[in-house]
C-alpha cells in the first residue's frame, strides 16, 4: 500500500463530544478475547500532502510542548510502541543532520522531544532508517546503491545521536514490500541487510516491517522457508481495509493462515498493522480522514486470536484527545480518541 476533509464542528459533532465516556462504555460488554491497541505509527509531517491536507499544516507548527503531549495522550490510552515512518523525506530531515538540510519546523529536533518525552512515559520507539530519497520510487530506495550507502550513513547518524534514549527500543524500515502471494528476494535482501547493520550499531534492538498484499499471500510451507530466511524480529501486515482493498471482519482468515506459517518457520513475531482511516474521495489521491472506533472494533475482534500485538495507522493524524494542547482540533479525531478510551474503561 502507498500510504500516501474532516468534518468541520457540527451541532451533531459537538454533542457527542459532550456524551460522558462512562455512558459511551456502557454500550461496550467485556470481551478478554479482543487484544487492544498496543501502539500506533506517527509521524512528524506526512509525505503525501494531499493526503494530510488535514494535519500536516497542524503538525508544522507544532512546539516541543505540543509533541511531549502527544506522546503522554498516546500512553493515556495504554499505547506501549510507536513506530516512526521517516527520519527524512524529499530530500529534508526531522533532525538536525549533516547529511540533508532539515525541515523548517516549529521544533528545531522533534525526535529528540518525542523520544525524551517516550523516555518518560514509559513508550518504545520503533525509529525509522530512512525516506532519504522519494519514497514513492520503491524499486530504487530497496535496490540503489547511493541510497543504500546514504541510508547507511543516516542510520549511524541516528544511533550516535539518539540511541542513548532508553524509548529507542527499535528500527522500523519503512520501504513497504508488496507481498504478492510471497516474500521475494528483494525485500529479503533489504532487510537482511538493514540488519546486519542495525545489529552493529544497537546490539539490543529490535527490528520490524510492515509488508502490504496480505490478503494475496499464499502461507504454504513455501512461505514459511522464506521466513526463515528473513532477519527480523516482528512483521506487522497491513489489513489493507483503510485503501479498499480488505472489508472490516474478512481478515482474520488472512492472519491465520498467516500466523501458521510463522510458527511453522520459528522466525518473527506476527503483529497486526490497522487501518483506521478513510478518504474524503478516490484512495491515495483524496485526503485521509478519520474512520471510526466502531469500525476499528470488528478490525480488532477480527484479527485478536491470530496475532501477538495490534498496532494501528496511525494516531497523528487520525485521533487526538480532546481538551489537550496536542488535539488537532477536528472532532472525528476528538471522538475517535474519546469512544476508544471509554471501550478502554469499559474492559477493565
Amino acid at each position: 500500500m502507498d500510504r500516501r476533509k474532516f468534518l468541520q464542528l457540527t451541532g451533531l459533532a459537538a454533542t457527542a463530544a459532550l456524551i460522558p465516556n462512562d455512558l459511551i462504555a456502557s454500550k461496550y460488554k467485556q470481551n478478554p478475547n479482543i487484544k487492544p491497541v498496543a501502539g500506533s505509527w506517527f509521524e512528524f509531517l506526512h509525505h503525501s500532502h494531499a493526503a494530510a491536507k488535514y494535519w500536516n499544516p497542524i503538525l508544522y507548527k507544532y512546539t516541543d510542548e505540543q509533541w511531549r503531549a502527544m506522546i503522554k495522550d498516546i500512553r493515556d490510552l495504554g499505547m506501549e510502541y510507536l513506530v516512526l515512518l521517516s527520519v527524512a523525506d524529499d530530500g529534508k530531515t526531522f533532525y538536525p543532520s549533516k547529511l540533508q538540510p532539515r525541515y523548517d519546523l516549529a521544533s528545531p529536533d522533534p525526535l529528540e522531544t518525542v523520544l525524551s518525552a517516550a523516555d518518560e512515559f514509559g513508550i518504545k520507539f520503533f525509529v525509522s532508517n530512512d525516506y532519504w530519497g522519494d519514497p514513492r520510487e520503491l524499486g530504487k530506495m530497496m535496490t540503489g546503491k547511493e541510497i543504500a550507502a546514504l541510508r547507511a550513513k543516516g542510520m549511524e547518524e541516528v544511533a550516535e545521536k539518539y540511541s542513548h534514549h532508553k524509548s529507542f527500543y527499535g528500527w522500523y524500515y519503512p520501504n513497504e514490500s508488496n507481498l504478492v502471494e510471497t516474500m521475494d528476494d528483494i525485500t529479503i535482501g533489504y532487510v537482511n541487510d538493514n540488519s546486519r547493520l542495525a545489529h552493529e550499531l544497537t546490539p539490543n534492538c529490535k527490528t520490524m516491517i510492515a509488508p502490504y498484499g496480505t490478503r494475496t499471500v499464499k502461507a504454504d510451507d513455501y512461505y514459511a522457508k522464506r521466513l526463515e530466511k528473513l532477519d527480523v524480529d516482528i512483521i506487522a501486515y497491513q489489513d489493507e481495509v483503510g485503501v479498499q482493498k480488505s472489508k472490516a471482519g474478512e481478515v482474520g482468515k488472512y492472519f491465520e493462515a498467516l500466523s501458521k506459517a510463522h510458527n511453522k518457520a520459528g522466525r518473527a513475531k506476527i503483529w497486526a498493522d490497522l487501518e483506521i482511516f478513510d478518504f474524503e474521495g478516490p484512495v491515495y489521491t483524496s485526503p485521509a480522514i478519520p474512520s471510526t472506533f466502531d469500525r476499528l472494533l470488528v478490525q480488532m475482534e477480527d484479527v485478536s486470536p491470530f496475532v501477538e500485538k495490534i498496532l494501528i495507522y496511525q494516531y497523528s493524524g487520525f485521533m487526538s484527545k480532546p481538551g489537550s494542547i496536542a488535539t488537532l482540533g477536528q472532532p472525528k479525531a476528538d471522538k475517535f480518541y474519546s469512544d476508544y478510551a471509554a471501550w478502554l474503561k469499559s474492559q477493565r
